[in-house]
């Protein structure tokens, strides 16, 4: 039992690995695409806030 638990941890681990691997490429890609763009030094856009709707409710 011990062993197929090691087994699988193992295998979980080796998929995080892949996937912090993927995403670390993933993230250079969208740096490489940005400088190509030309936005690489323009912080991201600033969401709105307030809850309230812009349109005014109407009265029945």
């Amino acid at each position: 039992m011990q062993t197929r638990f090691q087994t699988m941890s193992d295998s979980i681990i080796t998929k995080i690995d892949d996937m912090g691997g993927r995403i670390n490429e993933l993230e250079q890609s969208i740096n490489d695409l940005r400088a190509e763009m030309g936005v690489e030094g323009t912080p991201p856009p600033a969401s709105k806030s307030g809850d309230e709707p812009k349109t005014p409710a109407s009265s029945s």
